[in-house]
Order: C-alpha cells, then structure tokens, then sequence
C-alpha cells in the first residue's frame, strides 16, 4: 500500500533527528534532512525509533529552557 504521508508509512524506515536544543523527531529515512537537525540514529522501524525516544527523551522542553530552570 503506497502512503501519501510517509509519516503513515509503519513498514517504512526512520531516523530520529536532533536540533541544536535537543527535540528529537522521528523523520522518513528517504527524506532530505531539513535545517538545522541531524540523524543521532541510523534507519530503523517506527516501533524501534518510538522505543529509542521512550528511553532516552524524559524532558520535552528544549534544553534552554531546562538550564534557564536550573539558573
């Protein structure tokens, strides 16, 4: 079945994508990168990537926020 969201895509392959202050995005491993982030994983299923992010996101605010909190 051909998806028009690769997104949707569940037997496709993803990365997960960082930016500068660490928010993570699971990303179509045939999609060109955009600005400003890059693969910390290499191509792997949805379910593996949503494992990965389960064990090592623990804090969804971007790290400037989190060192301003800590000040």
């Amino acid at each position: 079945m051909e998806h028009s969201n690769p997104f949707d895509d569940r037997s496709g392959q993803f990365l997960i994508l960082a930016n500068d202050l660490m928010q993570y995005s699971l990303w179509p491993s045939h999609c060109a990168l955009p600005m400003g982030w890059h693969a910390v994983t290499g191509p792997q299923s949805q379910q593996q990537c949503y494992q990965w992010l389960d064990s090592h996101w623990q804090d969804l605010q971007p790290t400037h926020f989190v060192s301003r909190r800590l000040q």
